[in-house]
């Protein structure tokens, strides 16, 4: 499996990237955060050679615009592997189903040539989801070993903890093989 690590403005805009394959940066927020450090974040990603990805954190209402939003934000590069992080506001709301759903599809619409995945926590995919909808994939949140997220759907990135910092695997054979699904959208 392939190893990488999703950033914030929480995070160093020089996070080591030696033995990564991919990175997440945050990018967006609602309809009106952008992450500050995202152009350092993403430069650090793209000169160590990394799969890139961007992810948006969706709030419930006005899907539309924050699918717009997202997409006017982060970068725009075939390749690019775009994501809605769908978990619980720092409010107590969250996004309903459909609304997720609709943010993919939307997302999906307005960058044809990227890959759009869901992100979520196991409690979420299991409670929260009803239609098993994750655009061209699932990246699972469940801090267990890694690789071995305790949910049955196929999965293709999985979170499987976030000490010292949010660490992923891939279920890729290789950085390569990666590349190549992100960039056949």
């Amino acid at each position: 499996m392939l190893r990488g690590i999703d950033v914030s403005a929480y995070q160093s805009s020089s996070y080591g990237t030696d033995g990564l394959s991919f990175v997440f940066v945050k990018a967006t927020e609602g309809r009106s955060y952008v992450n500050p450090k995202l152009a350092a974040q993403t430069k650090r990603a793209r000169d160590a050679g990394l799969v890139a990805g961007f992810y948006h954190f969706l709030w419930p209402g006005h899907v539309t615009a924050q699918a717009e939003y997202f997409v006017s934000k982060a970068p725009d590069r075939a390749g690019d592997i775009l994501a809605v992080d769908w978990e619980t506001t720092g409010d107590g709301t969250h996004a309903s189903n459909a609304e997720k759903d609709r943010f993919i599809r939307k997302v999906r619409d307005l960058r044809p040539g990227n890959r759009v995945v869901l992100y979520c926590n196991r409690h979420f995919w299991l409670n929260m989801d009803t239609t098993s909808f994750a655009g061209d994939g699932l990246w699972i949140a469940d801090y267990v070993s890694a690789g071995k997220p305790r949910i049955k759907a196929k999965w293709r990135f999985h979170q499987y903890t976030d000490d010292p910092l949010d660490k992923n695997v891939a279920d890729f054979g290789s950085r390569a093989a990666l590349r190549e699904w992100a960039e056949n959208a």
